[in-house]
């Protein structure tokens, strides 16, 4: 007889109990040709529903049943579970025991933003009674502090967006900065305006917690304006501003996560706006006019009366607005009275300029100085020449932005000149320089003065 036949006649064998077919019964076959009597399957089950595995074995003896039947491997039972450990109690995100005072608050501005000595001032004291308000909301003595949302008016390049960015990085509280100009009525192309709390989950880590003790601030807000002798539909002017009412008074708000829109395939998170703080900004072009025109309006009669040009060399006529002006200029009533500190911020002048450029901490100064310096490079500048630098920007009308847009022009030459020669170890830039007749002087290492060549 062949060795197949003499396998295939060959009397099976439990494999547990060891015992043949003709003594344990008809045998269970399971796969890889392994074979169990009924006896010992149905003690398998019995053990299995009581807890307890008496042929678990992991010296070498009795095998495990699970290592055969495709279920659990004996090394994860034999391995201890894991206590689960307590949840650490989350702290909460504000405490106001470490919340700076207005002063100090003031002082921390003054670092990085030169002038607006009433804007800082006001910014800081609003600031510190929101986050008061937040910590303190539990207590239950009948008293409601309503919020502090802040527009704040100023020209353009005089600070709002710094300001309001530096506060949030003094605070370490999450800061999500939008345009107005995108926002559209639900429905419409555009963003809803539900999407500037999309922008803060995001700022927070998708953490709502701390989303809800964040900062919005909603630029160019003058551009939602109400539009005059429109004859179609307004939807990206009074319609935004009556959709941002109830972001501004406090609301349970369905935003999505990770996206800027809603569809179903993007989860969403219910966000409360109560504890946010909202910062609106914009530079309002001709509300001067609306100003003038309201104050001669009370003083161009009479004995008493003044010249109508009296306020035409008023350079921060902005300071004197009223949420009158702003009725006139397009802002509906219902978005003023959830707005209650309106604050303006001041025309740049020379002098600020100049202070713009070599004092703050991140000075576009000390930055070209930066990276002089890895070339071991001294840069210096001639306070005639800063001078000139501050009239030019006044020329362009853009405020602190146009002195960026300066020193790139004058510091291409420089920049490019520089590594050239590793003997260069000092640069003046002159006031001629700076008004084309001149060069900047230079000092090589061990040599005296010398000079540039003219530019050109």
């Amino acid at each position: 007889m062949s060795d197949y036949e003499d396998k295939k006649h060959q009397e099976a064998v439990c494999y547990i109990c060891r015992r043949p077919e003709s003594k344990a019964g008809k045998m269970i076959r399971i796969p890889n040709n392994i074979c169990i009597c009924q006896d010992c399957m149905q003690k398998t089950f019995d053990t299995m529903n009581q807890g307890s595995f008496p042929y678990m074995d992991l010296s070498g003896g009795m095998p495990n049943m699970f290592s055969f039947m495709g279920g659990m491997p004996a090394q994860e039972q034999a391995k201890p579970k894991k206590e689960k450990q307590p949840k650490k109690k989350k702290q909460p995100e504000l405490d106001i025991n470490h919340m700076p005072v207005p002063h100090i608050i003031k002082a921390q501005l003054d670092e990085h933003v030169i002038g607006q000595e009433h804007a800082k001032k006001v910014i800081s004291v609003a600031v510190y009674n929101h986050y008061k308000r937040v910590s303190m909301q539990a207590e239950d003595d009948g008293v409601v502090i309503e919020k502090s949302n802040m527009l704040m008016i100023g020209p353009t390049g005089s600070g709002k967006t710094y300001l309001v960015k530096t506060l949030a990085e003094l605070l370490q509280v999450p800061l999500a900065i939008t345009d107005a100009t995108s926002l559209t009525e639900a429905g419409y192309i555009g963003d809803d305006v539900e999407s500037v709390l999309s922008k803060l989950l995001m700022a927070a880590g998708n953490d709502v917690e701390k989303a809800e003790h964040g900062i919005i601030f909603i630029d160019e807000i003058d551009k939602i304006a109400k539009k005059r002798n429109a004859h179609s539909r307004d939807v990206s002017g009074e319609s935004v501003q009556q959709g941002l009412l109830k972001l501004l008074e406090g609301a349970d708000v369905e935003v999505p996560v990770g996206a800027t829109s809603k569809n179903a395939m993007v989860p969403m998170q219910t966000v409360n706006t109560s504890n946010i703080l909202f910062i609106c900004g914009g530079a309002f072009p001709d509300l001067e006019d609306v100003i003038k025109a309201r104050l001669n309006k009370h003083s161009s009669m009479g004995f008493y009366s003044d010249l109508k040009d009296k306020y035409d060399k008023d350079y921060n006529i902005l300071s004197k607005v009223t949420s009158e002006d702003l009725r006139e200029f397009g802002m509906i009533p219902e978005f003023l009275g959830r707005l209650p500190i309106i604050f303006a911020l001041e025309e740049l002048n020379k002098e600020m300029l100049v202070r713009v450029l070599k004092e703050p901490k991140n000075a576009i100064i000390k930055q070209y100085q930066k990276l002089l310096s890895y070339d071991a490079v001294d840069l210096q500048f001639a306070e005639e020449a800063l001078e000139v630098i501050a009239e030019k920007a006044i020329e362009k009308k853009t405020g602190a932005r146009a002195l960026r847009a300066l020193l790139e022009e004058f510091m291409l030459d420089i920049m490019y000149e520089i590594p050239k020669d590793e003997n260069i170890g000092r640069v003046v830039i002159t006031k001629d320089y700076i008004e084309g007749s001149g060069a900047p002087a230079i000092e090589m290492r061990g040599m005296p003065q010398t000079f540039l060549a003219d530019k050109g």
